[in-house]
């Protein structure tokens, strides 16, 4: 007969972490809103109500709506070529608008001409009466000059030339595509503009502070942590004397320092950011590296001949990875916090760039009105990043931990 074999159920140990991350449900719920909210950040405008640059279409008749406040927008055609922007300008910045929006209250029809009143948002409206041309509405026009002949308009346009179309074909058109009712889901600013649109605008500043933020202070901590541990000696008395002078500053104050000397801006305060954050990257790898050089694998590659740059970032580095994944998360979400704080200081990304913190301060006198969900809602969104990058966090900690042996293969 022939004997039945045993299997070993062997797992690599990234499958068994990921296997104990899947059982933290708070980890999952970090990783659930850090998910939606690169997904917010990569499709950009694509999915914004307002998708102008940087959500900044400024309506001033709308100013500081409620949530689900609704209006009617008349759209009429700008009168000028809009280039279209390149796929990565536009999912970064945003395209401008090809019309200029007016809310109205109410409109009618005269011959060639559309007669609007002007929304005021007050009990009584009593707007501004307006009118338009109905080919200017539609068309980007090449001059005013529209010639009325029995019931059509010859004109011409900026792109299309010379068009002969009938005021019915204008009115359809103008009904259906030109006035347009339009919903605010979380209300607008005290700049009459879209606040759900300008949230989601801010996400792609604190995801990306995050990201640069991080990559600098791995780079710049792990290289300087690797050598300082490894080669010990006079060259790690340097950079840990360099370690705690850096450590000793505040990191806003450090932050606001370079922020100064680069000049203000976005990809400033990326830079300003990531240099402030390695100090914890590098005492962390310095002290990994300083148990792990006098491991067995280090003495068999120095017999073997290897070089000391192959013997660090091949063999040694790798082995430092699990803690350094930890503290980065953790990093991300404090840069979120200092790039917040920047913006509300005033020094961060400038306007009209959507961030949080800028919200917050823009908006920070309405906390004692009926208002107050101006400036709660963006802290909301600055508090749910935050905690998901520290819950993610934990839960990766959790999962690295070597005591935790409940998920091992058994043994045969």
């Amino acid at each position: 007969m022939a004997k039945s074999k045993k299997h070993i159920n062997s797992k690599s140990l990234s499958r068994i972490a990921w296997q104990r991350l899947k059982k933290n449900k708070l980890s999952l719920f970090g990783l659930f809103i850090i998910v939606c909210a690169v997904i917010v950040s990569l499709l950009g405008p694509s999915i914004r109500p307002d998708s102008t640059p940087k959500a900044n279409d400024q309506i001033l008749e709308i100013t500081t709506q409620k949530p689900g406040f609704s209006v009617e927008l008349l759209k009429i055609k700008k009168n000028k070529k809009i280039e279209e922007p390149g796929l990565w300008a536009y999912l970064s910045n945003g395209a401008e608008s090809s019309y200029t929006t007016i809310p109205i209250y109410d409109y009618n029809f005269e011959g060639d001409r559309l007669i609007v009143e002007k929304y005021t948002g007050g009990d009584v409206n009593d707007g501004q009466i307006m009118e338009y041309n109905l080919a200017d509405i539609v068309y980007s026009l090449d001059h005013n000059k529209v010639k009325m002949n029995d019931g059509y308009l010859d004109f011409y346009t900026v792109t299309e030339g010379k068009k002969h179309e009938s005021i019915d074909e204008l009115i359809a058109k103008i009904k259906s595509e030109n006035i347009i009712t339009r919903k605010y889901y979380l209300g607008t600013d005290k700049y009459g503009r879209d606040l759900l649109s300008r949230l989601m605008a801010g996400t792609w500043i604190s995801l990306f502070v995050g990201f640069i933020s991080v990559f600098i202070s791995l780079l710049i901590g792990i290289s300087l942590g690797a050598l300082a541990g490894y080669f010990r000696g006079w060259l790690d008395d340097v950079i840990m004397w360099f370690i705690n002078v850096v450590w000793s500053i505040p990191t806003l104050l450090l932050v606001i320092a370079i922020t100064m000397a680069l000049g203000k801006g976005t990809w400033q305060v990326f830079i300003a950011v990531g240099l402030t954050m390695w100090v914890e990257v590098a005492r962390v790898v310095r002290g990994q590296m300083l148990s792990l050089r006098e491991k067995e694998f280090v003495e068999a590659g120095r017999a073997l001949g290897f070089n000391n740059a192959r013997i660090i970032f091949k063999h040694m580095i790798p082995n430092v990875l699990g803690p350094v994944i930890v503290i980065s998360a953790i990093n991300f979400a404090a840069a979120i916090l200092i790039e917040a704080g920047l913006s509300f200081l005033g020094i961060g990304a400038q306007p009209p760039q959507a961030t949080w913190g800028k919200i917050i301060a823009e908006h920070k006198g309405y906390l004692i009105t009926g208002k107050a969900y101006l400036a709660v809602l963006p802290g909301v969104a600055i508090i749910l990043m935050v905690l998901a990058f520290v819950l993610v966090g934990n839960g990766i900690r959790d999962a690295l931990d070597s005591k935790t042996v409940d998920d091992l293969p058994p043994a045969v």
